[in-house]
């Protein structure tokens, strides 16, 4: 690497970075890293525990404390919301890139989580539903594409640690995605939804109380705003977002957007975001020759990884339903226990309870290989293939009238393999490859494959059907796996295309 790429990794928007090998450390990492790893610990304690219930509650009957939601359309608003929330990382990212900075838009949009979570725990129906689930994805868009950025903020250039630092933030990520769900399905399960979503309230609340004394210890570059919004502009961009408000609220009126096909609204304006956006970085006067060659390597990245979101994210849409029609989760004779019936949400926790075990040992595994670790492209290309694998595990259950529950466990833990190998690395790249005017853009662009594949999660999910099963799991595995094979053929060029950057 180069001085001028040293100097683009590890600087935000030519801002100087700090951090320093020396001194005080966490777990071997810059030691404001644990400040970022405890709110984003809170925040996914919230957003998995409300997640892991929030299908249930719109799907089932009045009588269980439900909506009676039909339930390819709760599922489809569900996939919906979650690529909503991944493509309001793009707002998030236009904020803090020309607004306020990186820091201020973070703790902005952590309160509105908090106000979101709070919203479908004391307002009942479809308005405390809706309301809470729009503060949420827009707060969690803002948090998501910003939170990286200030991770990446603590590495000065040239730090080999990046990749194992983002690793062990994900490991946060997942500690509190096993909790969630754990507690607050147990709330739902024992006492109703809306102690599961005031639990996930509390939760964010915390993550807010501990980041407020801990936010003064973050580099001085996180208040940069490395392309201010001139104030002639402020009008205009006033009148964009009351306009875009305004066709929403007309199209709901009208009911041109509602739950039946609010998730292929979601996916067509993901895709169009997505082109505008890869449109903006490349064709700006700001991105020299370097820049504008990385942000081409990373289109085929980006449609691999949203191959991987479109099957992966079915654990809060498909795999939700099959783990509450398909799956046996009944014991009986447990000690102190009895007879006993795992709640539905708890099969959410399967995924982060493997990433706590496992991002440990692929950090080290990583640190250890150094330069000679696979390349990124190579990354990608195993973690989709694992992910299509995992689909095809579901086969030899087809026709099985109650699946066992460590079936879906070993299904979770291929597929979790598979995350590993494409997400943190996902995220440490684009910190990498993001042009020096755009370093929140470039991350908001990997947050735009997750959107979009959530999204499609939720169009997929209305296929689904316990008579469709074969078809369903085998097309998808077979098609992802063939995604990564496509894509780690190419991954030479895409290397190349990459200027120097693994």
């Amino acid at each position: 690497m180069d001085a001028d790429d040293q100097a683009r990794a590890g600087t935000s928007a030519g801002v100087p970075l700090t951090g320093e090998p020396g001194g005080k450390t966490f777990f071997g990492q810059p030691r404001a890293l644990a400040n970022l790893f405890s709110v984003e610990l809170w925040e996914r304690f919230s957003f998995y525990g409300m997640q892991g219930i929030v299908l249930l509650y719109m799907y089932f009957e009045v009588t269980e404390g439900g909506l009676g939601l039909d339930q390819a359309a709760a599922a489809g608003i569900v996939g919906a919301y979650g690529g909503s929330v991944y493509l309001f990382s793009v707002l998030g990212g236009w904020v803090a890139d020309r607004l306020v900075g990186s820091e201020r838009t973070m703790y902005a949009s952590a309160v509105l989580i908090m106000l979101g979570h709070i919203s479908l725990a004391l307002l009942p129906g479809v308005p405390g539903l809706a309301l809470g689930l729009i503060c949420i994805a827009v707060g969690s868009g803002g948090l998501k594409a910003t939170i990286t950025n200030l991770v990446g903020s603590l590495y000065a250039p040239g730090d080999t640690r990046r990749d194992a630092g983002f690793s062990i933030f994900y490991m946060g990520i997942n500690i509190g995605g096993l909790l969630g769900p754990l507690l607050t399905g147990l709330a739902q399960q024992r006492v109703g939804f809306h102690l599961g979503f005031g639990l996930a309230a509390i939760g964010m609340a915390i993550g807010l109380i501990q980041y407020a004394f801990g936010r003064k210890n973050l580099p001085e570059s996180v208040h940069y705003v490395p392309d201010p919004l001139p104030r002639s502009k402020y009008g205009r961009a006033i009148a964009v977002a009351v306009g875009a408000v305004a066709v929403i609220a007309v199209a709901v009126a009208t009911g041109l957007l509602n739950p039946d096909n609010l998730a292929d609204v979601v996916v067509g304006a993901v895709a169009v975001a997505a082109v505008a956006l890869f449109t903006v970085l490349l064709t700006s006067k700001q991105l020299d020759a370097d820049e504008r060659s990385r942000v081409l390597s990373f289109i085929p990245m980006f449609i691999g990884s949203a191959a991987f979101w479109a099957l992966f994210q079915q654990q809060f849409t498909v795999i939700t339903i099959y783990s509450d029609t398909r799956l046996d989760r009944e014991f009986t004779d447990l000690p102190l226990l009895g007879d006993w019936t795992m709640p539905i949400p708890w099969v959410q926790s399967f995924n982060p309870f493997f990433i706590i075990v496992l991002a440990p040992v692929f950090a080290a595994l990583w640190t250890k290989l150094g330069d000679r670790q696979p390349t990124t492209p190579v990354k990608f290309s195993i973690g989709i293939a694992l992910m299509g694998a995992a689909f095809l595990l579901f086969l030899p259950m087809v026709g099985v009238e109650a699946v066992p529950v460590l079936w879906i466990a070993v299904i979770m833990l291929v597929a979790t393999l598979g995350e590993l190998m494409l997400s943190p690395v996902g995220l440490s790249l684009a910190t990498k490859l993001a042009p020096r005017a755009f370093p929140v853009l470039m991350v908001a662009l990997f947050y735009l494959s997750v959107s979009l594949g959530t999204a499609l999660s939720g169009t997929l999910a209305g296929f689904y059907s316990e008579d469709n099963e074969a078809a369903y799991f085998g097309i998808l595995g077979a098609v992802t796996i063939g995604i990564g094979v496509i894509l780690l053929a190419l991954s030479p060029r895409i290397s190349r295309l990459m200027r120097g950057i693994r």
